[in-house]
């Protein structure tokens, strides 16, 4: 049985071509119910269009406030008959008023491994702090800025040479991977959430 999951996204897209990708490998056991952007022109939502699933802008600018608007993105999400939102690259941090209709049922993609970098520019952040080792982090979405419990993570090696974009982009690679693949731990009942600590069964 597929998992409905919903996909909110700012930006290119490319999370959620990976999750396309996986779906239509036959490796990643959901059904994409639709795709919303608080970006008109954000290319996430040609992929969607192209690949047949339901892409919608839905523009903040149209509600009074955060609360209003995140009211009625989550009353779309669950009209849509969603049940796992995955965060791939939306640039809005999502109010108590969302979260708490998809009580650890929301999942974010970051770019360093956490708890060291949230918040925007990670990537930059990693190589500007100097560090060896940075990487990506997949993890369930609370009331603070990239503070919820760890799912998954992947560590990439920062070499002599890089710069901000070549460690993005090599981040980048390994979010492709480590994201279908917590999705898929989900969707397949084998995550358990005990505290701050995320147990995965083999």
């Amino acid at each position: 049985m597929s998992l409905p999951i919903g996909v909110l996204a700012s930006g290119r897209g490319s999370n959620l071509e990976a999750i396309i990708r996986a779906r239509e490998a036959g490796e990643l056991p959901v059904e994409l119910k639709v795709v919303i952007s608080d970006k008109r022109e954000a290319r996430a939502l040609r992929i969607a269009a192209e690949h047949g699933i339901p892409a919608e802008f839905l523009d903040p600018r149209a509600f009074p406030d955060r609360v209003s608007y995140d009211l009625a993105l989550a009353a779309r999400l669950k009209e849509a008959g969603v049940e796992l939102v995955v965060l791939a690259g939306f640039m809005r941090i999502l109010s108590p008023a969302f979260l708490e209709q998809f009580p650890l049922r929301v999942i974010n993609i970051h770019p360093a491994l956490l708890p060291a970098f949230p918040g925007l520019e990670a990537q930059r952040q990693a190589w500007e702090y100097g560090v060896k080792i940075s990487g990506c982090t997949v993890h369930f979405v609370d009331v603070g800025v990239d503070t919820g419990p760890i799912i998954a993570q992947a560590a990439v090696t920062v070499e002599d040479g890089d710069t901000p974009e070549t460690l993005a982009e090599r981040i980048l690679e390994q979010e492709h991977r480590l994201l279908p693949e917590a999705i898929r731990w989900i969707a397949q009942g084998r995550v358990r959430v005990q505290g701050r600590r995320v147990y995965v069964e083999k």
